[in-house]
């Protein structure tokens, strides 16, 4: 796991997926101040990078979920993602709204499922893991059983490991945190005087910031 985590992780550096800027940090829409961020819809462009996480995602979901009946994506950064793990497994797809629709028959979720089947969710992106779990218990809501979720990039927030715990779902990510640290450092992108504060913010990012 962790040669896959490596090989991933120098992917999304080489294809300027993942941004660090320790000295001038990035505000995100939660108001937190953060020294990184993270736009895996850039993936899609790159067909070498896409199809070998498709590929990852793939392996991984045979592996440990053999039974899988559907792959959920989560709206909307997952859903092109999720579409390339279903269509290579040959399995049906669905997906899930963050709200739901507001005409129509006001879907929560897209595509068609049905009342007991195995379903592994796959996400682009996981932080706090509310909108994560949020989707997951949508599923489960609607009568699926969720085997696993599966993201591409995690940034290994304390919180999103307990709720993942809480709830009883198994995460899975094909990059973290600190292998991306560990890369950034190696290649020259990041210097040894800004780990520490970099992993301060991974430990305590709502306050981080303030200290800035």
């Amino acid at each position: 796991m962790q040669d896959i985590q490596l090989e991933v992780t120098k992917k999304l550096v080489q294809i300027n997926t993942i941004k660090i800027q320790p000295s001038s940090p990035f505000t995100w829409a939660s108001g937190w101040k953060a020294p990184i961020y993270c736009d895996n819809r850039k993936i899609l462009s790159y067909p070498e990078a896409r199809t070998f996480i498709r590929d990852q995602f793939v392996k991984l979901i045979r592996e440990k979920y053999p039974d899988v009946e559907v792959i959920a994506g989560v709206a909307t950064g997952a859903i092109a993602h999720g579409m390339l793990v279903a269509q290579e497994m040959g399995l049906p797809f669905i997906y899930v709204r963050s709200t739901p629709k507001d005409h129509g028959l006001e879907n929560l979720i897209e595509g068609d499922l049905k009342a007991g089947q195995k379903v592994v969710v796959i996400e682009d992106l996981v932080s706090t893991g509310v909108s994560s779990l949020k989707a997951a218990d949508a599923i489960a809501n609607f009568g699926g059983e969720i085997l696993g979720m599966m993201a591409i990039f995690t940034y290994n927030f304390p919180v999103a490991k307990e709720s993942f715990e809480e709830a009883g779902i198994e995460l899975t990510t094909l990059s973290r945190y600190k292998t991306l640290i560990d890369v950034a450092l190696e290649s020259g992108e990041i210097k040894e005087s800004q780990v520490e504060s970099l992993n301060q913010w991974r430990q305590d990012p709502a306050n981080w910031g303030k200290n800035k």
